[in-house]
């Protein structure tokens, strides 16, 4: 039994869905540079996403839906992913901010909030936090 046969369709889909959230993010101005490459490549393999799904989702990302985890802990660890997309080239282009406010709605915040929750993810994603202290601080 491989390690990926531990876990649950739904398990494989939820990682594909953030995965195409992702994708999202690093094609929203268009251009996909080799630090947001760099980032894609490292969290197919975390997800385990296989050679040729990550380029079906590559192709169209839209055909995926953002899927929100059921937990807080979760839903803030998707965020974080999400936020060092924005930031994978080092600069946070408009057009990558209103798509991570859409993708805090999707995860589950509250819509009134989504602006200031992606401001906040981006700041902690600025001063260099990793994971663990992103979910503990936010």
């Amino acid at each position: 039994m491989s390690f990926s046969d531990l876990y649950s369709s739904g398990f494989k889909n939820r990682n594909r869905d953030h995965f195409a959230a992702i994708v999202r993010v690093a094609l929203s101005d268009d251009v996909i540079t080799d630090q947001e490459k760099a980032f894609i490549n490292r969290l197919a393999i975390s997800l385990e996403i296989d050679e040729t799904e990550k380029e079906e989702i590559l192709a169209n990302p839209e055909a995926y839906p953002v899927n929100p985890p059921a937990n807080d802990t979760r839903r803030k660890e998707r965020l974080y992913d999400l936020a060092r997309m924005v930031y994978a080239d080092h600069i946070a282009d408009e057009e990558e901010k209103v798509l991570l406010r859409r993708f805090v709605v999707g995860l589950g915040f509250a819509a009134d909030q989504a602006e200031s929750v992606a401001e906040r993810a981006l700041q902690l994603v600025d001063q260099g936090l990793d994971e663990d202290d992103f979910v503990a601080t936010f």
